[in-house]
């Protein structure tokens, strides 16, 4: 299957990965249609899904010595530790950090912060360096999560297998959580004293700026924020949203963080322009392409495997890949987009760049 690979701008640029041989909005099939495909071409796409992705990781490039649960398991535990000292537990007003600590500590893969560490590295830098710009990420992405279970924006109650904020400390709080945690991401990045004593004292500091510009344009109205705007808009519409549509839709809202986690942990490490592109491109092939498996076990898991409501999309009406272009489709964009991912790699040293080539395999082949 052949892509399309464009870029248009947004801000700066943004990849358009857009799948022209599937079917188009006018011609997809219908939700019950898409979802409801013959069950044994279901399971030799998703047979060749994870032929796909085991392949990749037998192969050279993978470094199959690399031990992705350990990483993942170590890089969570430091990141938990930056975030829990960065929080005050107890101090006033109380109310406030308690739902801080219990929106930002409720568990997750940490995904992000781990692509920024890992990018920090790959760029030649040690990890310490990103561990605050890491910690910044975790804490706008669960801003976002706070602030995307409010009724008045997804309305849903269960988050990382737990009662979400607002359940558990009312609206308000919810919205200031969201707030106070979106302030704290930056001021942490921007403080001194979060950086280790060993960071070059002449480089570092316009590193720091230009992330923090990178962090706030991949949130902003040219970003997370106009991806959910838009993704509202459609909510519920009784027009065909096209695949251009969708594809702006979680090209802003879910990859464009995924972007930025990469891309300033790149900076930090002192990474240079041509190897940020590089990982710019890549940061957006698995941003979307996290997004595409995210809409697939939307269909495919329960709750309880999940962690959050299942079927949460199909019942409010929103547009997926799987509804516009259904489950098999879906699945070979989601191929396409591994792939694209990977080739971004190609240029730099194997043994450093073998956390974001199995974070690529991850996002791809995860079950929650």
């Amino acid at each position: 299957m052949a892509l399309a690979f464009h870029f248009h701008p947004l801000a700066a640029s943004r990849a358009r990965l857009s799948p022209p041989h599937l079917h188009s909005a006018a011609g997809a099939p219908s939700p019950s249609v898409a979802l409801t495909a013959a069950p044994h071409h279901r399971l030799r796409l998703r047979r060749r899904f994870c032929a796909v992705v085991a392949t990749a990781a037998a192969s050279p490039a993978a470094t199959t010595e690399f031990d992705f649960n350990a990483y993942m398991g170590e890089r969570a535990t430091a990141v938990n530790r930056a975030l829990d000292a960065a929080i005050p537990a107890g101090d006033p007003p109380a109310a406030l950090h308690d739902a801080m600590r219990y929106a930002l500590l409720a568990g997750g893969k940490r995904v992000r912060p781990a692509l920024c560490l890992a990018a920090c590295a790959v760029a030649g830098g040690p990890e310490a360096w990103a561990m605050p710009a890491a910690a910044a990420v975790e804490m706008v992405h669960t801003m976002s999560l706070v602030h995307d279970d409010l009724p008045c924006m997804d309305d849903d109650d269960l988050r990382r297998g737990k009662p979400t904020c607002h359940v558990v400390y009312g609206e308000p709080i919810a919205v200031l959580t969201g707030d106070a945690l979106l302030s704290l991401a930056f001021h942490h990045m921007a403080s001194v004293g979060s950086y280790p004593p060993d960071v070059d004292p002449h480089k570092h500091p316009a590193r720091v700026v230009r992330a923090i510009g990178e962090l706030a344009r991949c949130i902003g109205s040219e970003g997370l924020v106009a991806g959910q705007v838009v993704d509202l808009e459609m909510t519920g519409t009784s027009e065909t949203v096209p695949l251009e549509r969708l594809e702006y839709i979680h090209l802003h809202k879910t990859a464009a963080l995924l972007e930025a986690s990469v891309v300033i942990g790149a900076i930090i490490g002192g990474g240079t322009d041509e190897q940020i592109e590089r990982l710019r491109k890549y940061a957006r092939s698995i941003g979307l392409l996290f997004q595409v498996v995210d809409d697939i076990l939307d269909v495919t898991k329960s709750s309880e495997e999940l962690g959050k409501t299942a079927g949460k999309d199909l019942a409010s009406d929103k547009t997926t890949y799987p509804k516009l272009l259904g489950l098999d489709k879906s699945r070979e964009f989601a191929e396409k987009l591994l792939s694209d991912a990977t080739e971004q790699l190609a240029g730099f040293d194997k043994e450093k760049a073998a956390p974001l080539l199995h974070l690529a395999y991850y996002i791809a082949h995860r079950q929650n």
